[in-house]
């Protein structure tokens, strides 16, 4: 049975920040079995976002640490997709910076009048290498 709704409840503030950070709406996919927040961007390139390493966790007092994965659609359905960064962090919007800081750092951020350059990283944003 399809749980999405459950942890979109569950994960309510977690959608919530994403929104608040990307400025495009957010939603709960499953992916293979395994739940995940997605966010939608230009050029075929995505962000999903979960509590561990195989989705979103079922368990609400769950400690993981949110691992963020910035994603690029390839156009043939029967490869996956190219992930492009990761990151983690204990705090969602933490991570989120660091995977975009890294997406900048790596090239393969794509500057678009759809991207608006309303996301980049906070310069408070905690440095990568403490993970």
């Amino acid at each position: 049975m399809p749980r999405t709704q459950e942890h979109a409840d569950r994960y309510a503030d977690a959608l919530t920040a994403l929104a608040a950070a990307t400025h495009r709406p957010t939603s709960v996919v499953n992916i293979g079995g395994e739940y995940a927040i997605r966010v939608d961007f230009a050029f075929g390139m995505y962000v999903l976002a979960t509590n561990t390493e195989h989705g979103l966790s079922s368990d609400p007092d769950a400690r993981d640490i949110w691992l963020v994965r910035f994603f690029e659609q390839t156009p043939d359905e029967s490869t996956s997709d190219n992930e492009l960064v990761r990151a983690r962090h204990e705090w969602l919007a933490d991570a989120f910076d660091l995977v975009i800081a890294e997406l900048i750092s790596t090239g393969q951020w794509v500057s678009s009048d759809a991207m608006l350059h309303e996301i980049a990283p906070r310069p408070d944003a905690p440095d990568r290498s403490d993970d």
